[in-house]
Formats: C-alpha cells, sequence, structure tokens
C-alpha cells in the first residue's frame, strides 16, 4: 500500500513557474514508478509524466515535453515535477500516482490531487 500526498500547485501567470512534490508514505517507495497525471474541467485524466525506480527512465507527453521535468528522491520518498513556461492550458488538477510496472501503463495508487491555475 502507498499513501500519496501532493503539495505545490497554485496560480501562476502564463510563462512562469511551479514545482509539484509528491511525498509517498512506505518502505517500498523506491520500488515504484512514479508519475503525474492531471485532468481539467469537463475532460478527461491525461497523463503528463512518469519516472521510474531508479530515475533513469522518464516518459512525457508530448504537450509537455521540454518544459516539465519529473524527478525523484527515493531517500525523501518524494517525486517532483518542475513545470517551466506555464501555459493557460496547463491548468488542471494534477495527481500524483504510483504503480509497479513500468510497463502495464496503469496507475494502482493515486494521491488526493493538487490544482494548479495558469492564468493567460
Amino acid at each position: 500500500q502507498v499513501h500519496l500526498v501532493e503539495s505545490g500547485g497554485g496560480l501562476v501567470q502564463a510563462g512562469g513557474s511551479l514545482r509539484l512534490s509528491c511525498a509517498a508514505s512506505g518502505r517500498t517507495f523506491g520500488s515504484y514508478v512514479m508519475g503525474w497525471v492531471r485532468q481539467a474541467p469537463g475532460k478527461e485524466r491525461e497523463f503528463v509524466a512518469a519516472i521510474n525506480w531508479s530515475g533513469g527512465s522518464t516518459s512525457y507527453a508530448d504537450s509537455v515535453k521540454g518544459r516539465f521535468t519529473i524527478s525523484r528522491d527515493n531517500a525523501k520518498n518524494t517525486v517532483y515535477l518542475q513545470m517551466n513556461s506555464l501555459k493557460f492550458e496547463d491548468t488542471a488538477t494534477y495527481y500524483c500516482a504510483a504503480r509497479k510496472n513500468w510497463s502495464t501503463g496503469v496507475w494502482e495508487y493515486w494521491g488526493q490531487g493538487t490544482q494548479v491555475t495558469v492564468s493567460s
């Protein structure tokens, strides 16, 4: 079982930056694939980024490539999402997620979400 708590959301102007954090409980954090998924009002959840257990492999949605960076600190049981050059269309609730297997793409655990609002 993994318990995830996000923080770092807020209101930012277009072109600005935010860093989201996700603190995870449990001694097996280092064995999980971690990721971020977002959901805008009236839209389905959308994959944003993922990172494998060691941090050696990452994956990004095309819409955020070159602007967002996912990273993790296994000693702190924390995963981060650095978001730069934010756009209005990045406005969404951002969820931290975890799964055991890199290839399945099915997230097993979810945080409660943190709101990111980008003003144009």
